[in-house]
């Protein structure tokens, strides 16, 4: 609990609790109790909740969960309450603090701001993140629903409207005095709402869509005491129908034994009620899914709800519609596209139990479960699950410790898992949580892993080739269009060249924002960063107007090979009844655009689906015979010690899409290096063969997963100061890490490399400099980095960002 009496000057405060000269409160009011309230402004100075008094007035309506006005310095500020007591001796670490000198709750300003169990959760994160508190509080907080204070024009503090207000709607239904009502013969409007309802209660929405508008005929029979008219809660649920022909999940007649296994195991782990972790190693088809809906269907025969997160936009509809197959309108939906309206309206379905199975990304975590009764991440390996921005987390992590707290099983699945879950179920535990792995080796039903091609591009420029398509795609391309088949292409670069040069002086156009060349767009003949967003219009060569802008000369050619210039290159060797249909993030930027395009390639004859790695994952279409690596070279070689891992996983996925179903599929790589260990491993379906060299390596170089690694950046506009800070947050640091006690390992303590600029040097304007901590597993180097903040806070214009078991070093 923070030291209180500092914050609040004796002339501060609401009219009714202002302070007295010697601190103590005015107010002749009583208090029936007392509370830690999380003040809503995220800074790390108040990453502890504060002590406040409940006035008898707001005795039966201030509780744990909800969000409350206090007075805070010289200012009224929102707050939310995460603890109750009837006296400060009950509440944590409020020990000492003097009842005379705190101030009460001024008001309430909402009865349910996120579920009983977030505080605790929140204060794990806040503290595993080195986050301030209210930004991990924020999390839980309803979508649009968090109430805020302005500023009235005579200086003083009110609410304002919430940005996303209920939905509601109008419903009519007959009256006992209507069953006999018959209208007069010329009556066509009241005759059609007559049969409208003979059926029961009809929203005047559906009426409005059967009838167009019969506004009038309610109103008159309205009038006479034939109908009723009333007005309920309505949900603003997402579009949930789809064509998709994967979006529907049939239970098969029998499992397979890999199946079997895996259920039994989640089972056991949900009697245990000890928050055990089950990997399931599945390869890609082997229908981990339905593992997935029958575990789900045991929990919600149990009373309990559950939560199902996926990686990627693009797997929503599927996934949502395979869920909603088996379990109906109880299943509620969490991702980016929503819009305020319709996140608000799911979050409040979870909350009133109206929906039982949520299905979403990361924020899905977050929701107000009533009684959690198991969490899955598919495709647990995928690094989307790790926030980018402040509070850190990662998904994987969460979900661990909220599956520890409510004593439910999580269920991680992935055809690739990543090295972390690995070495935690080769360890057996984690954390005081047990982690145990099941094997589904082979796919369910007809499908069969498909053959692996490796195209060596070195051969194919020895023989004169010049093609981005060697001759085993071309040659695999055309056999499908004969056969009217389809096919999936992956090429993990958009846009439609990587970068432009000059032939002349070699001069690469740069964001000037940022330290990164800019991507050419070819259909909107832009340059667009992709890191900050900048956008500049161009005409390379051989257009008019073009000119390299540092010597002038026209010769600013297109350098590499994105998305759109594949796209061009596949409309020219396909026939025009082969529609190519391209899926990356300039042509998913629309709402539901990621569903649309899906359903485009369902839908077609025959069809080549071209896309970045949104495709490579999750995608079930039986019809897929081949699946095409355009460049596999570009994952292998990147600055990052799990360049490796990365590159295995987003090949061996793509590589799952093909032989889905009875006809038998076929994979084409190509690629330049075809003895790396990756390739070879992707051809033959053995991780081991990159595996255990690249295991040696880590452990050997002390990274993940035998160690823990914290980035910790600092950016700032002035690099002279940004540098000046980090140098001496770094001797911070390792002056704490010099007072530790060895540990016995590889790594007796934690070691600080750097400080050094970040790859990217700089973003949007500020220059970027980091330094990694290393430390023994069982380190916990949270409260080291957040102490040594605590002692070097930032200079202004300087920020600082922590990232603790880093997946970004870039």
């Amino acid at each position: 609990m923070a030291c209180q009496p500092s914050l609040f000057p004796s002339d501060a405060g609401a009219p009714d609790a202002r302070p007295s000269a010697d601190g103590a409160p005015r107010s002749r009011e009583r208090w029936a109790g007392f509370v830690s309230v999380v003040v809503d402004i995220p800074a790390r100075a108040l990453s502890e909740p504060f002590a406040y008094a409940v006035p008898e007035r707001l005795a039966d309506d201030v509780d744990v969960a909800c969000a409350v006005l206090v007075p805070f310095g010289r200012r009224a500020a929102v707050g939310y309450v995460v603890a109750r007591a009837d006296d400060l001796s009950g509440l944590p670490g409020a020990e000492g603090l003097d009842p005379a000198r705190v101030r009460p709750v001024s008001a309430l300003l909402s009865a349910r701001a996120f579920s009983a169990g977030a505080p605790a959760l929140a204060s794990w994160i806040s503290r595993e993140y080195v986050a301030p508190l209210a930004e991990c509080l924020r999390l839980f907080l309803p979508p649009g629903g968090s109430p805020r204070l302005r500023r009235a024009a005579d200086g003083s503090w009110e609410l304002e409207p919430p940005a996303v207000g209920e939905a509601r709607e109008r419903v009519v239904s007959l009256t006992p005095e209507g069953l006999d009502y018959e209208p007069p013969a010329n009556a066509t409007r009241q005759r059609m709402l007559m049969e409208a309802l003979s059926c029961g209660p009809v929203t005047t929405r559906e009426l409005n869509l059967l009838y167009t508008d019969l506004s009038a005929a309610i109103r008159t029979l309205r009038d006479r005491g034939v109908v009723r008219v009333d007005e309920r809660r309505a949900w603003r649920a997402p579009d949930g129908g789809t064509t998709l022909s994967s979006a529907r999940a049939c239970a098969p007649v029998e499992l397979t034994a890999g199946q079997r296994a895996a259920l039994d195991a989640i089972e056991a782990a949900r009697e245990a009620g000890s928050g055990d972790v089950v990997l399931i190693d599945g390869v890609t088809g082997s229908g981990k899914t339905e593992v997935y809906l029958a575990a789900i269907e045991r929990v919600l025969a149990a009373g309990r709800s559950a939560c199902v997160l996926v990686p990627e936009i693009s797997l929503t509809a599927q996934t949502v519609g395979r869920f909603r197959s088996r379990f109906g309108d109880t299943v509620a939906v969490f991702h980016s596209r929503l819009s305020a309206g319709e996140r608000r309206d799911q979050w409040d379905m979870v909350f009133e139990g109206a929906a039982r199975v949520v299905v979403g990304a990361r924020s899905a975590l977050f929701c107000p479960f009533p009684d959690l009764g198991i969490v899955i991440i598919d495709e647990e390996h995928e690094s989307s699950y790790k926030q980018g921005s402040s509070p850190r987390y990662h998904a994987r992590e969460v979900a661990a410790r909220l599956a520890r707290d409510c004593g439910c099983p999580l269920v991680l699945g992935s055809a690739t898992p990543s090295a972390e879950a690995l070495a935690r179920c080769r360890a057996g535990s984690h954390r005081g949580q047990r982690w145990l792995r099941v094997e589904m080796p082979e796919r369910a039903g007809a499908g069969r892993l498909p053959e692996v091609v490796v195209a060596d591009l070195r051969r194919e420029f020895s023989s004169g080739a010049r093609s981005m398509f060697s001759r085993p795609l071309r040659e695999a391309l055309a056999e499908v269009v004969e056969r009217r088949e389809k096919a999936v292409l992956l090429h993990n670069r958009r846009g439609f060249a990587p970068f432009l040069m000059c032939r002349e002086c070699g001069c690469v156009p740069t964001c000037e924002h940022c330290s990164t060349a800019l991507t050419y767009h070819e259909r909107t003949h832009t340059l667009e960063c992709h890191t900050c967003g900048a956008v500049t219009r161009v005409r390379p060569y051989p257009a008019p107007g073009s000119a390299c802008p540092a010597c002038g000369s026209r010769y600013l050619a297109k350098m590499g090979v994105g998305t759109q210039q594949v796209e061009d290159a596949l409309a020219a060797v396909l026939p025009a009844d082969v529609p190519v249909i391209r899926m990356d993030a300039d042509s998913t930027r629309g709402k539901d655009a990621h569903k649309r395009l899906l359903e485009e390639f369902d839908a077609a004859d025959c069809a080549v689906l071209l896309g970045t790695q949104m495709i490579a994952k999750g995608l079930d279409f039986p019809e897929v015979t081949l699946v095409g690596v355009v460049m596999a070279d570009y994952a292998l070689k990147m600055p990052d010690f799990r360049a490796s891992e990365r590159a295995f996983d987003l090949l061996e996925q793509v590589a799952g899409r093909a032989g889905r179903g009875e006809r038998p599929g076929r994979v084409i790589i190509q690629t330049y290096l075809p003895d790396d260990p990756v390739i070879r491993a992707v051809a033959a379906h053995d991780r081991s063969i990159y595996a255990e060299a690249d295991a040696a390596q880590r452990r050997e170089a002390l990274y993940p997963p035998y160690v823990r690694l914290t980035n910790v950046i600092v950016r700032g506009k002035d690099a002279r100061s940004a540098r000046g800070y980090i140098d001496r947050l770094a001797a911070e640091v390792r002056a704490r890490i010099a007072a530790l006690a060895p540990a016995a390992g590889g790594l007796d303590r934690p070691v600080v490399l750097g400080p050094v600029s970040c790859v990217i040097e700089r973003a949007k304007d500020r220059y970027r400099f980091h330094f990694l901590v290393k430390a023994p597993l069982e380190a916990d180097v949270s409260p080291l980095v957040a102490d040594a903040l605590a002692q070097t806070p930032p200079p202004a214009g300087v920020g600082v960002a922590v990232d603790v078991d880093a997946y970004d070093l870039m």
